[in-house]
């Protein structure tokens, strides 16, 4: 198996780890909550946490989701160009997503300086930072990803042949 096809197991190993270990900790967190409310007691701290563990989940999965290339795209779009544009509108979108992550790691690195001191209202030990660098690390990961599963996507795109529609209006119509 080539390295770059065992970094991306490896990778995608990791990712799913995480985001079931997010998940299932989020699961057992909203239950425990819920249980908690409904004796009339109420965890200060769990609206926070959850809607924090939310996010990385977000994050992390659509890392992930990018990796397996399952993702919202306009695949559909760009399999229906003309050959001749098919494959430079690939490399159009694909600098779109690769810039638009570039922007986000650099502006999330930001928000995690301007952060450095704050920490969670329900939970002052935990810095602020550390909650909100989901967002670069989520955007560096989203990259990696891309790019790990990019030469298959190439290849796929490359190979697709649309199947003929039948001409005389549409099969619905029949």
């Amino acid at each position: 198996m080539p390295s770059v096809e065992r970094l991306r197991r490896r990778i995608e190993r990791l990712l799913e780890s995480l985001v079931l270990a997010l998940v299932g900790g989020l699961t057992v967190i909203v239950t425990i909550a819920v249980v908690y409310r409904k004796v009339g007691a109420s965890l200060s701290w769990y609206d926070e946490v959850a809607s924090i563990m939310l996010a990385w989940v977000t994050y992390y999965g659509s890392a992930l989701a990018a990796l397996k290339r399952s993702h919202i795209g306009f695949s559909g779009l760009i399999n229906k160009a003309p050959a001749r544009l098919k494959l430079s509108l690939f490399v159009l979108a694909e600098s779109i997503v690769f810039g638009f992550f570039a922007l986000l790691a650099w502006v999330g690195w930001q928000v995690v300086i301007i952060l450095q001191g704050d920490t969670l209202v329900s939970l002052t030990w935990v810095p602020s930072s550390f909650t909100q660098s989901v967002i670069p690390i989520g955007a560096m990961l989203f990259i990696l990803a891309q790019a790990l599963s990019l030469p298959d996507a190439w290849q796929r795109l490359a190979a697709y042949h649309p199947k003929p529609r039948p001409r005389g209006g549409r099969e619905a119509d029949r």
